[in-house]
């Protein structure tokens, strides 16, 4: 059958977000299920067709986006330990798939009306588009604005991100009063792992950061130069940083350390959802 005998077939992908950002679609959630699944990270990344760094990258996001754990580690047993959801990432799961049946209905239906539709339809499905935000930085939080004080040329603002933890941004009046921001505004905070300092003993020390996110080492994976760094935060949030090998091995970074994310209020760029 030739392409101008062929009927239009209309399709469309399921993704869940919050304040506009994607928490994750049909791949995630497939992330999640080989978890559930198979209790371990590797063996899941591997079912699901993923390295072991984007795996974790994934459920960092996730845990992130959704202001608690979705996924935690299970330590002793018989098998050593592993992974698995927590109540919060088994009921999206599942919630997830009740929603995606709904969905592949409705698909079916429309399509079924579509091949009844004038031949002018494959015009108008080409205006349907979808926009998305992409984004290079490794860090980003959802959260809500607390607090904006007010500059004569740089506003400072407050963003209550999950766990009781709190962001301090500096951005100039002008983008801070396009972007609308105010107590109550949800917002987005990024930052680049490149712009975070890892301290491990901050006893005594004054710091001219403003942001000091405390918390634990849960994974350091070392390059060829440089070594990435994810510290658990409270409430199931997590930050990266990026620091040299030579760093990572002088503050004696292992899987439980407690250590603290440091970066100025300048290194943070606000977005807010549509």
């Amino acid at each position: 059958m030739d392409k101008e005998q062929q009927g239009i077939v209309l399709e469309g992908k399921l993704w869940m977000s919050v304040g506009g950002e994607n928490l994750g679609g049909t791949n995630r959630v497939e992330l999640l299920a080989a978890i559930a699944e198979l209790g371990s990270i590797t063996g899941a990344a591997k079912a699901v067709g993923l390295s072991y760094k984007a795996a974790w990258d994934a459920i960092d996001t996730m845990n992130n986006l959704a202001g608690e754990a979705l996924v935690e580690r299970v330590t002793g047993g018989k098998g050593g330990g592993g992974t698995r959801l927590t109540a919060r990432g088994s009921q999206l799961v599942a919630n997830f798939r009740m929603i995606e049946q709904v969905h592949n209905d409705f698909l079916e239906r429309l399509n079924r009306q579509a091949a009844s539709m004038a031949t002018g339809l494959a015009d108008d499905v080409a205006l349907f588009t979808r926009f998305k935000m992409r984004t290079s930085a490794r860090n980003q939080f959802f959260g809500t604005v607390t607090q904006v004080e007010r500059g004569a040329v740089n506003d400072e603002v407050l963003l209550d991100i999950a766990g009781g933890q709190q962001i301090v941004a500096i951005v100039t009046r002008e983008s801070s009063e396009s972007l609308g921001l105010a107590p109550g505004r949800q917002a987005f905070a990024l930052i680049k792992s490149s712009s975070v300092i890892v301290m491990t003993d901050s006893t005594g020390a004054r710091l001219s950061a403003r942001n000091q996110l405390q918390g634990t080492v849960t994974r350091l994976m070392r390059g060829a130069v440089n070594s990435e760094v994810v510290i658990a935060l409270a409430g199931g949030a997590s930050v990266a940083a990026t620091i040299t090998n030579d760093s990572a091995a002088s503050l004696g970074l292992e899987e439980g350390t407690a250590a603290t994310a440091l970066f100025k209020a300048s290194s943070v760029i606000l977005g807010v959802p549509d």
